[in-house]
């Protein structure tokens, strides 16, 4: 058995059934294994972002990790943006890079590069193999390593130790379980709680926003008189009739002081302590009002559910009737298109149990906004902040759940980072309905120019927040890497776009225009 054959046999026994793929020649071994070796599908990707993106939504959607091969250093920078998503998200997967023969990296070849330098920054563990013998152990220390740091895992795998003979199997271990929270620490937090000193918030974050993390957290709010609040961008959020809505911190962080204005304490549960996405002036790092305490119920790593089960247990709130939250009224969209109208035409149609990819960056907030209004469904959002995650992670969504509608409510400028998903989504008939936000324009910047006292930027300014001149023809672009395509610029055709396209199986692409 060669090296190449061992690895993909124990990924195959750990339980590794999606492999996304950019290959090149070093890693040729582990191409012609994908033959001798069954259990794994190989998905090929245009562009490395896409597959470290497909990846990362591929573990939202499971808990567990798909493989990724990559081509050598280069390769693996170019999908660096969205591996620091994933590293964000919390989302494990394994990313084997092919790397040159030993024998032959000393002599310095061009596609030689310092990769672990690379990978560390986006990756909790980094390794190399050693020899086809040992090549399928490592491979299962990358595997344990990103189920229990909960963290992408890079495996870098020599060309020689792939194609030589001698490999072996390894045993897989069990998957570890997250940490628990001690005892003592929940007793803290529900004393605090159940002291009547203020008005107390919790905030969710990681798997604590999964539908039993928020009915707990909302029991628990309920009794103590206290809200429960999501993070800012929640790696995946549910929704639906029987989950109470839970309202995201916004995005300024002015606003986000406004938002916790009033509340005694602040309960982290699984959650970091909020930070301003960049730093303003005349605006603290962390968005918090001086007379809120900050206390951690969870951090990301340990198991902030079973937590809130026990703090709920202690709080005496275990058995308490859910509130009774209003849900928000959506009326039919009309006349031309509003990133508003965009959201009520997706909330209206989108079919049950569906997953939402929002990388809508200015449009996207409206979202959120109403989608307590829609059936049931998962929100997927860019937890790192590194644009170019949404056509990736809707593909990778979709691969994961081919029984679920996937709708990725796409920003124009992000979507020109890694278009090349349509590609992949089109041969893998993907049940993905990308619509384009074209607003020919990067909004944000633009609001941040105003934010920054600037009304009327000047030339230069200016045209590095457009988008126009040319503007982008999506539906073109669409068709030209195999995906149906329309145009729509008022409510009315979104609504029948989006009716069409649900109606009909395989990707499909809506062109709204703002």
């Amino acid at each position: 058995m060669k090296g190449s054959e061992s690895l993909l046999a124990t990924a195959t026994a750990a339980g590794v059934q999606v492999c996304f793929a950019n290959p090149g020649t070093t890693e040729i071994p582990l191409v012609e294994a994908f033959d001798q070796v069954e259990g794994i599908r190989a998905v090929l990707a245009l562009s490395e972002g896409v597959v470290t993106g497909a990846a990362d939504g591929y573990a939202r959607m499971t808990g567990v990790p798909a493989m990724t091969l990559l081509h050598l250093g280069p390769g693996l920078a170019n999908g660096i943006a969205n591996l620091h998503n994933a590293r964000r998200a919390r989302s494990p997967m394994i990313n084997v890079i092919g790397e040159h023969a030993t024998w032959h990296q000393p002599a310095d070849p061009p596609l030689g590069s310092d990769i672990e330098s690379l990978a560390r920054p986006v990756s909790g563990w980094v390794g190399r193999t050693s020899s086809p013998a040992n090549s399928a152990a490592e491979f299962v220390a990358a595997y344990q390593a990103t189920l229990r740091l909960r963290l992408p895992a890079t495996l870098i795998a020599a060309a020689d130790h792939m194609w030589g003979q001698g490999g072996v199997p390894a045993e897989v271990p069990a998957p570890p379980t997250r940490p628990a929270v001690d005892d003592q620490q929940v007793s803290e937090i529900a004393k605090l709680l159940s002291g009547g000193r203020g008005r107390p918030a919790l905030l969710l974050g990681g798997h604590a926003v999964q539908p039993d993390g928020i009915r707990t957290a909302a029991r628990i709010a309920a009794t103590v008189g206290g809200d429960v609040f999501a993070e800012r961008s929640p790696a995946r959020i549910e929704r639906g009739p029987e989950i109470p809505p839970v309202r995201s911190l916004p995005y300024f962080p002015e606003d986000v002081l406004k938002v916790l204005a009033g509340y005694s304490h602040l309960v982290l549960v699984g959650a970091r302590t909020p930070v301003a996405f960049f730093g303003y002036r005349g605006m603290p790092s962390f968005p918090i009002p001086n007379k809120i305490k900050v206390h951690a119920l969870a951090d990301a790593d340990q198991h902030a559910i079973d937590a809130l089960h026990a703090l709920a247990e202690a709080t005496g709130s275990a058995a308490t009737e859910l509130p009774n939250a209003e849900r928000p009224q959506v009326p039919t969209p009309d006349g031309p298109l509003t990133a508003a109208g965009i959201a009520a035409a997706i909330v209206l149609t989108q079919p049950e149990h569906s997953i939402v990819v929002n990388e809508g960056v200015s449009s996207g907030a409206a979202y959120p906004a109403i989608a307590a209004a829609a059936p049931p469904h998962a929100e997927l959002t860019n937890t790192g902040g590194a644009i170019g995650m949404g056509m990736p992670a809707a593909t990778g969504a979709a691969i994961a759940c081919p029984d679920r509608a996937v709708i990725n409510l796409q920003a124009d400028g992000s979507a020109a980072y890694t278009v090349q998903a349509l590609w992949t989504q089109a041969r893998e008939g993907l049940d993905v309905t990308t619509v384009i936000c074209a607003n020919s324009r990067y909004g944000i910047l633009q609001a941040e120019l105003q934010r920054a006292g600037i009304d009327q930027p000047g030339a230069a300014a200016a045209s590095m927040t457009s988008l126009a001149e040319p503007t982008v023809d999506w539906t073109a672009v669409a068709r030209g890497f195999g995906v149906p395509s329309s145009r729509a610029s008022t409510a009315a055709e979104l609504l029948d776009a989006l009716r069409g396209a649900h109606a009909e199986p395989g990707p499909h692409l809506i062109e709204a225009v703002l």
